[in-house]
């Protein structure tokens, strides 16, 4: 029966390193050794995503259809200029074709983190339309009968000539003017203002024929399937288009899911907003509470996909005007700043399932960085914190390993005694139990209990756009990146094997080896993790070892190691 066993635990972990293998070569670009089609729908070519073009077919609202114009069939366009904008956190690129956003630089965050071979001292490009990356926000109109009206392959003009927020000005507006297509001109204006990541945009439609038009405005976020920076086999962040409204909350909807057609989230709304969302990063459509709007997301080309939302503009006289009064928001995902944007879209900011626990951990780290002023030490005060919180909790589980090992020798004297008899073996352990009143499941259950609130920590830890290019002290110069010399993880393997051999051996010498391997294997993962999740493991373990050792020690227990028999 071992050797049934030990055969099963070595296929699980033979093809646990196949797939970790097949997930490295992805990661460094190369093609999968073992799965080669599942490599080919993630390594699609991002040259793909330089159309930016289409926009996904929509019904109208209202139960009239309509379809978004496309770039097939598109009249040829004059040659388009940009023009680049500036305020005091965002350095923003326009495009005369459609008055589209192409291009977004934070100015506040580095293009890389500090950790990097390749950091430079350039902003972090968010949005941009390049060969190998397309990220974008796109407006246009769509005519109820499918007619041709402004989108947002549409020339413009610019009518704006200010290009830098000065100083004293608190604002500053980018205006853009099509020319009358199907009847219809669209005037669109951007205005931003001092120290915002989001900005109002403003769609006015003029009615330019003599007779009623009807159109319907679409806002959307053109994006390619790529990941972000930080992306390791080992762990990873959501990556895609996500809705929230306040009947089906929070959704997120996988670039995967999308290729395949199968999608479930909330189609029409009067609230809420449609994102697009990655690593400490977002960008999200908004349009006020009550208005009818319809959202989309769907696979324009190889690697491109759009999100966004439909909303009627309304009926138009001939000679009249109406508009439609837009927000986007393009920047980091900070708690605060989402927070006052809009309901809801701090939620951008994914703890999963957890978020309940999440939500009040980041508050308290931010107010002890309030007062130590560094991320690294806020992080070990916070666990700290915690463990304190959770001290006689982990005091009853340490009691209780504590008497498992006193009576280990007796345990084990008793298997080698009775190992061709496993029914009396069983029934002298259950009585040796008894008599010493120990509960073999008693430093279990404490330790459950605190898993998902330490769960929900490294949730914190690994969202939180703070942590990136944080430093904390000597050599650790970004909290959100790896450690470059290994030190911290080699740190973190050693109390991890300290903290293991300090607890009992289970009495099957299988378990035992077992019990030793998987805390290894696992602190090998930690040489990708970002810094700040790994200092945050070596704190806990420290911790733990030394409340386990001082709880030994108080009972009698002889502090010494339990290591198993790799013979």
């Amino acid at each position: 029966m071992t050797d049934i066993r030990r055969s099963i635990l070595w296929v699980i972990f033979g093809f646990s390193m196949v797939l970790i293998w097949d997930k490295w070569q992805l990661y460094n670009g190369k093609p999968a050794t073992f799965f080669p089609q599942q490599a080919a729908s993630q390594a699609a070519a991002p040259g793909a995503a330089k159309t930016g073009a289409d926009v996904p077919a929509a019904s109208a609202l209202g139960g009239g259809q309509a379809a978004l114009p496309g770039a097939a069939g598109a009249a040829p366009t004059p040659p388009r200029e940009t023009r680049v904008v500036t305020t005091d956190v965002l350095r923003l690129t326009f495009d005369t074709e459609g008055g589209s956003l192409v291009g977004a630089d934070l100015l506040a965050h580095k293009e890389a983190t500090l950790s990097s071979k390749n950091q430079t001292d350039k902003p972090l490009t968010l949005l941009t339309q390049t060969d190998k990356h397309v990220y974008v926000a796109q407006t246009g109109l769509i005519g109820a009968a499918g007619g041709a009206l402004p989108t947002h392959k549409t020339p413009m003009t610019l009518v704006s000539t200010d290009t830098e927020l000065k100083d004293g000005q608190d604002t500053l507006s980018v205006r853009f003017e099509s020319a009358d297509v199907g009847g219809a001109k669209l005037v669109k204006t951007y205005t931003l203002r001092r120290g915002a990541y989001d900005m109002s945009v403003r769609h006015e439609v003029v009615n330019t024929g003599t007779a009623e038009i009807n159109p319907q405005l679409y806002l959307q976020l053109v994006r390619d399937g790529s990941k972000g920076e930080n992306e390791t086999p080992f762990y990873s962040t959501f990556t895609g288009p996500a809705v929230f409204t306040q009947e089906a909350k929070y959704q997120k909807i996988e670039f995967a899911n999308i290729d395949k057609k199968d999608t479930s989230f909330i189609k029409t709304a009067n609230n809420g907003y449609m994102a697009m969302v990655q690593h400490y990063f977002a960008s999200a459509w908004l349009l006020g509470d009550g208005i009818e709007r319809e959202h989309f997301a769907r696979k324009l080309d190889a690697n491109l996909y759009s999100a966004g939302m439909i909303t009627a503009v309304g009926t138009i006289a001939p000679g009249q005007t109406k508009a439609v009064d837009t927000r986007l928001f393009v920047g980091p995902q900070a708690e605060k700043v989402l927070e006052n944007i809009a309901p809801g879209l701090e939620l951008v900011k994914d703890y999963g399932w957890l978020t309940m626990l999440a939500k009040p951990l980041y508050w308290l780290m931010e107010k002890i960085h309030g007062f130590v002023n560094n991320w690294g030490w806020s992080i070990v005060l916070l666990v700290v914190l915690l463990k304190a919180a959770f001290y006689w909790l982990n005091a009853m589980a340490y009691r209780s390993m504590a008497k498992m090992k006193a009576i280990n020798p007796r345990i084990t004297e008793m298997r080698e005694r009775l190992k061709d008899n496993p029914q009396q073996m069983q029934m002298e352990m259950m009585k040796i139990y008894r008599e010493e009143k120990v509960n073999p499941m008693g430093g279990c259950f404490p330790i459950m209990i605190q898993i998902p609130v330490f769960i929900a920590l490294y949730w914190v830890l690994l969202s939180s756009v703070e942590m990136r290019n944080a430093p904390w002290a000597l050599w650790i110069s970004d909290l959100s990146s790896p450690d470059p010399f290994y030190i911290l993880p080699l740190v973190m393997a050693l109390t991890t094997m300290v903290q293991t051999a300090l607890n009992p051996l289970p009495p099957d010498p299988l378990q035992a080896k077992l019990m030793w391997f998987m805390p290894l294997a696992f602190s090998v993962m930690f040489f990708f993790f970002p810094s700040g999740l790994v200092l945050y493991w070596i704190t806990n373990n420290v911790l733990t070892i030394v409340q386990q050792a001082y709880i030994n020690k108080s009972m009698g227990v002889p502090l010494k190691f339990s290591l198993p028999k790799f013979k």
